[in-house]
């Protein structure tokens, strides 16, 4: 065999790998996380007076949500507020963070 023909096989190879670890990331459940993401960075519904992906205006916004991993939602290590009260992601609108 060939070193160009080899070269192809391997590379073949490690492409097809690539693309099975891509896909079976991509095919694990998402669900929608409230109050997470960083101004700016949420991906869609950041509550009124705003329309949709990247609208979010404030640090872990309760009403803007991002796309997760299903099952890490309320696991997400986030800052505590100001005042020390601590935050956690939600699967439901939150009424902390708003912005003013």
């Amino acid at each position: 065999m060939s070193n160009a023909v080899k070269t192809l096989a391997v590379a073949g190879a490690v492409a097809a790998a690539l693309a099975a670890q891509t896909s079976g990331a991509s095919a694990q459940s998402k669900e929608k996380c409230y109050g997470v993401s960083l101004a700016g960075q949420n991906d869609c519904a950041a509550g009124p007076g705003t329309t949709c992906a990247g609208t979010s205006v404030v640090d872990y916004q309760g009403n803007a949500w991002t796309l997760v991993n299903a099952g890490s939602c309320d696991a997400m290590e986030l800052p505590a507020t100001p005042d020390g009260t601590a935050r956690q992601g939600s699967l439901e609108a939150l009424t902390r963070d708003l912005p003013a």
